[in-house]
This record gives structure tokens, sequence and C-alpha cells, in this order.
């Protein structure tokens, strides 16, 4: 019994040894090994994300400054925490030693919170007792070069790794792109003479100045040789010289990204003019440029659809048009990951007849669309009146597209040009990108400022500036960006109880509509009876009257009964769905585990039975 005794502790024992030994080993042989099984690969870097990393030109330094103590009643900020801290450690994983990530606890008064503000990251307040939050992220090259994420926001998660990506790529590549960029709309920070008060630069060309270096053009002036991309936005009254040097700048392989507009609201005219504030919302077009292209184009004429109009369908404006992906091509990277661009009096582009150029398009109408003429937006005050008349044509309008192939200039050879000049294109042909709209570069098109701190923080609600960045990058070639400009968040929406929940609100919305049309015949009906008596009897009310209204208020009730029941419907069915949820978890699973706990034992027990029968048998 001693013996045995021994040999049990002595097997416990070694067994406690194997198992350190393997955790050891395992940790130091398995680093890096790792098994992604989220739905959505959380934990996965794209193939963009991996191929930036590799490629890094200047070793990186990542800080990731985090609040400890100030976050420990905070259980959402430090799951968040951890899920940035998790995708740093990946970048490093993929990043050949060219990446290092410092982790930074700034205590309250100490070096590492001076360091922090040096970053110019955010210090937010949490509790009563005055204990400040960092949660943000600063990175620097062996150039001294900074970038900062002041605070890293939980309801942007979708966009971590590609904003990592981003710091991680402008750091490590330092030398940037050149922008050209002619534009008659105000888009830079500056002074309003209107409002005499200071004026913001619009969010997209602050997105774009992060990223590319923006080389502003005049419109009398020659296009520089270096620019990388010819970025247009409204283009009006161009001369035939600027004409002359866009066409050949394109026909050289340069890349154009043009915006037009039939009508431009966000071009208010000379503020020191009120005539000219009057005409506000000019078109612009490239004249004999798009035609040259294979390109037709209405610069009077506007595009108006019913499905994808923005507002309710009481209120629906027709003109500023809310574009989902599938009114976008999923085929082309610009375009493919992108859920929501708002439009507002957007032209159209269409293929021309014989074109030899390819037409290819990124963002489209529903097939509830037709042309309108421009001038109807010009003094409209109630988007409603835009219905009357408008008939859908059943067809699909290109509000965006991407012309490539052969093309010949449309104009003979300048004096300025000389041997310069360039009659057709080369083998590559050209490379246009066209959009019909100017005001979906405007902050009020897409995005939303609030005041935090101090700061300026920015949310999001269409991807208009993520479509005008893919759009840069697609032409400069940097496909691995856009590859990861959205990804998923680790929040998983209950997607069954949202399906209930829309079908629910139809419902609920159709009911309504039945109750206000009701009402609305009972008012007339009222009227007419009204009307019909004489007017000595104006204040008397006829037993039909009575009888209307008496008709009115009971089924006004009925329909309240009816609405009631709608909701309780709606809840009964989410309350279904999460006890079947309930019964699978708590019930379901353990059953199954116990059912292959029995039969696993049943098996054991009957080769047990047959060994014993063996043995019984050689005896």
């Amino acid at each position: 019994m001693q013996k045995k005794s021994i040999y049990s502790l002595g097997s416990l024992a070694l067994l406690l040894v194997l198992f350190v030994a393997v955790n050891v080993l395992s940790g130091n042989l398995l680093r890096g090994l790792r098994f992604d099984l989220t739905d959505n690969g959380l934990y996965t870097l794209s193939t963009g994300t991996r191929n930036i990393l590799s490629n890094l030109q200047e070793p990186v330094t990542l800080y990731l400054f985090f609040s400890e103590d100030a976050s420990r009643d905070l259980p959402q900020v430090r799951s968040y925490a951890r899920r940035v801290d998790e995708l740093l450690d990946e970048f490093v994983n993929h990043s050949n030693g060219n990446l290092e990530l410092r982790r930074v606890n700034p205590a309250p008064f100490s070096e590492q919170e001076d360091q922090a503000a040096a970053f110019g990251l955010q210090a937010v307040p949490v509790g009563a007792s005055g204990a400040t939050l960092y949660l943000g992220i600063a990175g620097s090259n062996s150039i001294d070069d900074i970038q900062a994420m002041p605070f890293l926001q939980p309801s942007k998660e979708k966009f971590l790794e590609y904003d990592l990506a981003k710091m991680v790529s402008s750091l490590g590549n330092p030398e940037r792109k050149t922008i050209g960029l002619l534009s008659s709309l105000d888009m830079k920070p500056g002074f309003n003479a209107g409002m005499q008060t200071a004026q913001d630069a619009w969010v997209v060309y602050d997105q774009l100045g992060q990223l590319f270096e923006i080389q502003d053009l005049a419109a009398g002036e020659a296009l520089p040789d270096d620019l990388d991309v010819l970025l247009l936005v409204h283009p009006k009254d161009l001369d035939d010289a600027a004409l002359y040097g866009i066409e050949q700048f394109v026909l050289r392989g340069g890349h154009l990204i043009a915006f037009l507009d039939p009508f431009a609201e966000s071009d208010r005219g000379d503020p020191n003019d009120p005539m000219a504030q009057m005409q506000a919302g000019s078109a612009s077009s490239l004249g004999g440029l798009l035609e040259a292209w294979g390109v037709r184009y209405d610069p009077t004429r506007v595009i108006g659809d019913l499905q994808y109009g923005a507002g309710t369908t009481r209120s629906r404006h027709i003109g500023i048009l809310s574009v989902p992906a599938g009114g976008m091509n999923p085929e082309h990277i610009i375009t493919a990951d992108l859920e929501l661009v708002n439009f507002s009096s957007s032209g159209w582009f269409a293929p021309a007849e014989a074109a030899e150029t390819a037409f290819e398009t990124l963002v489209q109408s529903s097939e509830n669309a037709a042309p309108m003429d421009s001038s109807r937006l010009r003094f409209l005050t109630n988007p409603t009146d835009l219905m009357n008349g408008f008939n859908p044509t059943g067809e699909q309008y290109a509000l965006a597209a991407r012309i490539t192939g052969p093309a010949q200039a449309s104009s003979p050879a300048s004096e300025e040009g000389g041997a310069r000049y360039v009659a057709e294109s080369g083998e590559a042909g050209i490379n246009v990108l066209l959009f019909a709209d100017t005001d979906l570069l405007t902050d009020w098109m897409w995005v939303q400022k609030q005041q935090f701190f101090g700061e300026d923080l920015l949310t999001d609600f269409a991807d208009n500036g993520s479509l005008v960045v893919n759009a840069v990058d697609n032409m400069l070639g940097n496909r691995d960006l856009i590859s990861i400009r959205t990804r998923a968040s680790s929040g998983r929406p209950f997607e069954r109880v949202d399906e209930i929940r829309v079908a629910a609100e139809k419902s609920y919305r159709a009911t309504e509509e039945r109750l206000q049309m009701e009402l609305e015949e009972t008012e007339r009906k009222l009227t007419e009876l009204q009307a019909a008596k004489g007017e000595s009897e104006i204040t008397v009310i006829s037993p039909e009257q009575q009888a209307e209204i008496q008709r009115f208020v009971d089924r006004k009730f009925e329909i309240r009964r009816e609405l009631r029941q709608v909701q309780h419907d709606l809840q009964r069915d989410i309350n279904q769905l999460g006890t079947r949820l309930k019964l699978v978890n708590i019930g379901l699973i353990p059953a199954i585990v116990m059912l292959a706990a029995l039969v696993y034992g049943h098996r054991r027990r009957k080769k047990q039975n047959q060994s014993q029968i063996r043995e019984a048998k050689a005896a």
C-alpha cells in the first residue's frame, strides 16, 4: 500500500512537471500560432494589411496609451482596449521586425502622462473623482514624423484596422504622392466673408491632406509635370487653354478624377453680391472632352429617384439620393465595401454610341428614377413638389463611372503644346473617374462634427469620404489600403431580432397610414355635410354628422387597439426567439454533451465486456 501511495504521488508530481513543461514549450515554440474562429475573422489581418506591414521602408514605433486604473469600472472600454492590444500584436507579428509596440499606462502627474499630452492624445474625465482616461495610439519613425489617434472610439471599431494600417503605412513609407486640386469651390480652410467668421476645411479635404500632398492649382496656370493624380472639383467656366491642358495630361497617361455637377448647391456665388447668391447652384462640365472620351452628359438636368430619395414616404426628397450597397458596383475595388453614399442634385453619365472607350458604372440610381430639369431645384421650398409630374423611366442612371481605353485629342496642337502635343493615348489608354455630383464632398452629406473636450470628433453616417479616398488610392495603385477600409465589428447584431422589428414597424406604419387616411376622409365628409347646410344652421350638428363623428371615434379606438396589438406581437415574437435561444443554450447543448458521454460510456463498457469474455475464453 505504501508503494502504491509513493507511485501515486510520484505520478502526480510527474504530471505536474509535464504540465508546466508543455505550457512553457508551447508558449515559446508555438508563439504566434493562432486559430481565429470568429465569424467575421476579427483577429485575422487582411491581405492588404499584411502587404503593407511586409513592405515598410522605415522602422515604426507605436505607443498604446491606456489608463488601467481609470478604466477599472468601465468594462466596455477595457474590452475594447484589449481588442486594440490584440490587433496591435498581430501587426507586430507580421511586420518582419519593422514595427515595435510600446504599452504605456499614463498615471496622473507622471512622465508618461506628459508624453501622452506631447503626442496630442486626448484625456477624457471619468467619474466624480476627476480621474482622466487615455485610450489612444501615437506613432513615430526614424525621421521624427509623428502621427496620433487621440482617442479610440469603440463605435468606430470597424475602421480600426484601416486606421492603424494607414498610420503605419504613412510612417513606414514617408514619401507621399501628389494630388493636383483644381476647384471652383472653397474647400480649404480660410475666412468666410459672408459670415465674417473663420471657415474650416471640408473634412474630405483634410482626409486627403493626411494621406497625400495636395497642390492647389489655379484655372489659368499650366499643370505641373510631377502630378500623380489631377482632381477636378466643379470645373466651371474653364477656357479652351485649360481644357487643352487637362486633355493633354490625360492623353499622356495622367490619372484624372473629375467631380462635375448640373446644380452645385455648395456653390453660393460671390458673398459680396446678393444677386449672385440668388443664382447659386451653378453647373459645371468638361466641354468637348467628355464627347471625345465617349461619354454623354447633360449639365442642365438632374436625377430624381423615388426609391433612393432621402426622407420618409410623406416628405421624400427625390433630388437627394441615399444610394445603398445595391446601387454600387460590387466588382470594383472603389465601391465593393461601401454601404451608403449620399448624392444631392446629381447628374448622370452614359456611354456615347460607337464609343471606343470602355464605360464602367460605379454608382447608379434605382430603376425608379428619371431625369428632371435642374431649374426645379433653384427656388425649391417644398421637396414634395418635385413629385408633381414625376414618372420613373425604369432605367438606372450612372452617377459615377470609370472611363478607360483608347482616345483621341479633341483639339489640334496649340502653340504652348509644341513638340509635346499628344494626338492620341498610348497602348494603356486613358484612365478617368467621373462623378456627376460635387455636393457629395460637402460635410453635411456624410459626416457629423461634435465638440469633445475642445476637439472635433467626426462621426460618419455615410461612406462619401471613403468613396473619395478609395478613388484616389485606386488611381495611385494603392489597392492594399482600399481592401481594408472597412472591417467587421466585434459586436454581433441580433439580425433575426432586427428582422422582426422591421416587419413589425412596416405593419405598424401601414396601420398608422390607414388611420390617417380615414381621418382625412372623415374630415372631408364633415366639410361636405357642413357646406350643404344653410348659414342659419351652421352651428347645428345633424344626425348624419353625429353618426359620422361617432363612427370615426369608434374606429380610432379600434385602430389604437390594433397598434397596441402590433407592438404586443412584436415583443411576443422577440420573447419567443429569446426563449428558444435559452432552450438551445441551457438545455440542448448540455443534452448533446450528456448524450455523447453516454454513447462513449456505453461503447467503453461494451469493449470491456468483450475483453473480459475473450480473457475468460482464453482461460
